[in-house]
């Protein structure tokens, strides 16, 4: 039986009640659209009077626009709605060796998208991405933009909204959020790469049917956001998931994050590429260390046999910690994302059979990649920035947490 915090329960106002009814018309016109007014009542289960006053409102507030009409045999032609793809989001992806840049509208499709090397100091890190920022909005002026979303190889305080861990990108902890705001004049959010990711597939991606689903990024390193009865999950301070770092091998390599043997030395791409190196893969191929793991894909499906044999040691051991968040968290599906996906048809195979035969609650897990891994960071702050017009409304000292159910249930 739940129990009910009397500390953050919201009271039952009219304000409440108008921002819940608001927000399930917004998603009812994001998920239908093109939609008329009456589909909206009818799907939604309001009445047709309050549906037009939200309607109305949006209208005047450029979230939706009034499109095409319908014909009907008799009576008024329904006029059709849409959210307004002029409306847009800068999303900002840091990554250990680039950082990524695009416009998404508010349908998750982007505009615009650019690169640059990522910094070694995060000073100079903002600096670059405050000039990049404001030159994207400025060359795209006919796009209202809501705000900034970031996605980061690490994990952010709730309190302070510093990048607190983060041993992949070498940073200290750093706040970023103040300097990007000023520099900018949007206001930013901020969020761990995995959680952006989940966000993503909740919102444009395979996974708006799950309310119990757990994305797992493969980079340079692990990381996995979590999704429970509809809601991201992020802990007390924002480190929940931190899956890989959870050590495996206690007597494996060393971690950055000070450890040894943790899941993402075992199976993330640089585990492979050192999975490679270390079977006799430089001398065998020709190259040299400057060998990227795009290389060791391409290798693998030329035929090369230690290549391949290097990407299904790292499958087999991104199965044994896909074991451990399915025994731990019984997810409905988990979305892998990442370039490894690639070659899904390598990998879903050895994942899928290890954790069946080790699947100790004996309902089906569903196990899917990523449309389009390459972007999912991207788009998943896109949700980020958005779920302030969409998520579910929470009590005031709860709104660390995204709130996602209200979008996905729609």
């Amino acid at each position: 039986m739940r129990r009910i915090d009397f500390n953050v329960l919201p009271t039952a106002s009219s304000e409440l009640a108008r921002q819940i009814n608001r927000r399930i018309v917004l998603n009812v016109i994001r998920n239908r659209q093109p939609v008329s007014r009456a589909d909206v009542a009818r799907f939604s289960g309001l009445q047709r009077s309050t549906v037009s006053l939200i309607t109305e409102e949006l209208v005047a507030e450029k979230l939706v626009v009034e499109g095409a009409t319908g014909r009907l045999p008799r009576g008024r032609r329904p006029t059709f709605l849409r959210l307004n793809e002029h409306r847009a989001v800068i999303c900002v992806d840091i990554r250990p060796t680039r950082i990524s840049l695009g416009l998404a509208n508010v349908n998750g499709v982007f505009i615009a998208q650019e690169a640059m090397p990522t910094p070694a100091e995060p000073a100079r890190a903002i600096r670059q991405i405050v000039e990049r920022v404001n030159k994207l909005a400025a060359s795209q002026p006919q796009y209202t933009i809501d705000g900034v979303g970031v996605s980061l190889p690490g994990r952010v305080d709730l309190v302070t909204q510093k990048l607190v861990f983060a041993p992949n990108l070498r940073w200290p902890a750093t706040d970023l959020k103040t300097p990007l705001e000023k520099g900018t004049g949007f206001s930013v959010e901020l969020e761990n790469a995995a959680n952006a990711c989940a966000l993503s597939e909740i919102w444009f991606g395979r996974a708006a049917g799950f309310t119990h689903l757990v994305a797992v990024t493969v980079s340079e390193g692990i990381g996995t956001g979590i999704i429970a009865n509809g809601q991201l999950i992020t802990g007390q301070n924002g480190m929940a998931g931190e899956f890989g770092h959870v050590p495996l091998d206690p007597a494996g390599p060393p971690c950055r994050c000070g450890g040894r043997g943790c899941w993402e030395v075992l199976a993330s791409n640089t585990a492979a590429l050192r999975y490679f190196f270390e079977s006799g893969g430089k001398k065998d191929s020709g190259l040299d260390e400057t060998l990227g793991f795009q290389d060791l894909l391409t290798l693998a499906e030329q035929g090369n046999v230690l290549a391949g044999r290097a990407l299904d040691r790292m499958a087999a051991q991104l199965a044994r910690g896909v074991r451990m968040i399915v025994a731990g968290l019984a997810p409905q599906a988990i979305i892998f994302v990442g370039e490894f996906t690639a070659a899904w048809n390598r990998f879903h195979p050895i994942i899928d059979a290890e954790v069946r035969a080790q699947n100790i609650s004996g309902k089906p897990i569903t196990f899917l990649a990523a449309q389009d891994g390459a972007t999912a960071r991207l788009r998943g702050t896109a949700a980020l920035v958005l779920q302030k017009h969409f998520g579910a409304v929470l009590p005031q000292k709860e709104q660390q947490t995204v709130g996602v159910y209200a979008a996905s249930r729609a």
